[in-house]
This record gives C-alpha cells, sequence and structure tokens, in this order.
C-alpha cells in the first residue's frame, strides 16, 4: 500500500520506514529535515522535503493515493513545549490538522499516530499506567497529544478514517538525535563517548519506562495491518532511573564521568511506567529487548559515529 510517513527521516520514523518497505510498501517521507538526516533516508522511499504545516502538503495526497500515514513529525521535547507553548501547538496540532485536512479530501483511509504514554497520563495514580488511566498531562507537549488524539475520534466519526494510536513510552536506540534536550540516553552516550560531563537534572531518582526502538518499529507494522481503531501502549513495564541510566551508560562507554547533578525542570514527572498488556493480548506484541541489551547496541551504534 501507499504509506506517508511524517518525520520519516528521524529516529522512530526513519527506522519504522525501513520495516515497512521491507514489508514490500511503497513508502513516501515527509520531512522538513529540521532533526531529521540525509544518512537515515532510506533511498527506496520517496522523500518530500516540507513542513507539515505547509498548504503544499494536500499535493502529496493528491498526486501519491496515500492509503495510510504513519504520524511521527513533532515538536517532541517537552521542555521545549513548557517555554513555548504557542509554537508547540502550532507543530503539533496546527500541523497535523493540515495534515488530516489534505488527506480527507484526497481518500486516506487510516493513520496511526505517534502519541505518548508518558506525558499523557501525567503524576500516575498507579503503576504501571494502563490505557485507562486518566489523562492529566502536565506538560504543553502531552496535551497537544491528547488534543491530537480527540481529533482522531473526531476524523473517524465523521469521515471514517480509521487510526490505531500508539502511545510510547521513553524510546531510545540507534538514530536518536543526542543534540538538545530530549533523548538522554543519545546525550549520555555520546557525551560519554567524547570524554565529556553529562549533566543529571534533579536529584536523577525520577524514573521511566524505557523502551528500544526496534521494539518500536515491530509495534508499527502490526499497527499497520490492523483493521479499525485503537489505542494501545507501547513499553515494558519496567522503571529505569536516571542514575541507574548513567552508570549503565557509563560502564559500556568506558567513561570516566561523575555523576554531576543541577536543579530539576520545569515539568518534568517523577515517576513513569505503562503496561502493553492490551497490545500483547490482542496483537501478541511484547518487548524483547532489555534495557541492558538495547543500550548496548545504542552504544555500539554511536561509536561508529564518533
Amino acid at each position: 500500500m501507499n504509506v506517508l510517513v511524517t518525520g520519516g527521516a528521524g529516529f522512530i520514523g526513519s527506522n519504522v520506514v525501513d520495516a515497512f518497505i521491507n514489508e514490500g510498501h511503497n513508502v513516501i517521507i515527509l520531512d522538513n529535515f529540521s532533526s531529521g538526516k540525509d544518512e537515515n533516508v532510506n533511498p527506496k522511499a520517496k522523500v518530500y522535503r516540507m513542513d507539515i504545516q505547509d498548504s503544499a502538503v494536500e499535493n502529496i495526497f493528491r498526486d501519491e493515493n496515500i492509503e495510510v500515514m504513519c504520524h511521527f513529525a513533532a515538536q517532541m521535547d517537552v521542555r521545549k513545549s513548557v517555554a513555548d507553548p504557542k509554537f508547540d501547538a502550532s507543530v503539533n496540532v496546527l500541523g497535523f490538522l493540515n495534515l488530516m485536512e489534505s488527506g480527507r479530501k484526497h481518500g486516506l483511509k487510516k493513520v496511526t499516530f505517534s502519541s505518548t504514554g508518558g506525558a499523557i497520563y501525567g503524576e500516575q495514580d498507579y503503576f504501571p499506567a494502563d490505557e485507562q488511566h486518566p489523562m492529566r498531562p502536565l506538560s504543553p507537549y502531552g496535551i497537544t497529544k491528547l488534543t491530537t488524539e480527540k481529533y482522531l475520534f473526531f476524523y473517524k466519526e465523521i469521515y471514517g478514517i480509521d487510526h490505531v494510536i500508539l502511545r510510547y513510552a521513553n524510546i531510545y536506540g540507534p538514530r536518536q538525535n543526542p543534540h538538545g534536550d530530549a533523548g538522554v540516553v543519545a546525550i549520555f552516550t555520546l557525551k560519554m563517548l567524547k570524554g565529556e560531563q553529562p549533566i543529571i537534572n534533579g536529584d536523577g531518582k525520577q524514573t521511566r519506562d524505557y523502551v528500544f526502538v526496534g521494539d518500536v518499529v515491530k509495534a508499527n507494522v502490526l499497527a499497520l495491518n490492523y483493521k479499525g481503531s485503537n489505542i494501545f501502549n507501547i513499553g515494558t513495564g519496567i522503571e529505569t532511573d536516571v542514575n541507574q541510566l548513567f552508570h549503565h551508560i557509563k560502564k559500556l562507554t568506558g567513561s570516566n564521568a561523575e555523576e554531576k547533578h543541577i536543579p530539576a525542570k520545569a515539568g518534568e514527572q517523577m515517576r513513569s511506567v505503562i503496561t502493553s498488556k492490551k497490545i500483547n493480548e490482542e496483537l501478541g506484541w511484547k518487548p524483547t529487548v532489555t534495557v541492558e541489551e538495547g543500550l548496548k547496541r545504542t552504544v555500539e551504534f554511536f561509536k561508529t559515529k564518533t
């Protein structure tokens, strides 16, 4: 089928593009390359260098006969969303609506949406959170993801466009962007490989559910073939705090760096962990890569880049 992958030159999107092409699909990439990289692009994919807010995206849906859109393009930095919520909303909400309005006019049948299983739930009432957990996002980033989910319900009810919403835990792995404030695994890894000092925000006891990008790719392949609309968490159900992460990566890189802490950032959750029981029961998906193994693969990847 003809699949549009927005953000298909980025970390997660490019890995998913590779899998879709291996499955025999015709893949079209839409990416403004603000964080995506040419080296990530599969040569078998057709590429449009364009922002999702550009009105010309309608031409892609018209000319390429897009059946399914796999939507990764986003402003995905939680801290940046707190600092500039207007920009966050312009990309994550208005950019998405630009895509959907273009798609509905030209036969779009389905959307797979990259949502968040951490930021959308906020500080949790129970651990791990399932899909029925109350949604109380603490950041504009989480708010825009929740807003997008509600718009997908609208487009299903009014226009019959199906959706599979994947609420991800913290994804890490090869091709993750090590520059900026998001993506702690990549940031720590690159700094330690370069002999630089990583910085831990707060006391480092804040926990996250780290899921390897290869497992996320498998979930997207299942979602592409899923009939109907649904919401699934994609995580491991295991908490790892930042201090643990630091010491795992320190050992793998052979770094001499010591723990260095600075004050915590506004809008950052203390604990975040989700259960993937639902998708396991309905589609047979489960995480297969442990944090230790995933970090090893990630470090090996970055060694080839430094």
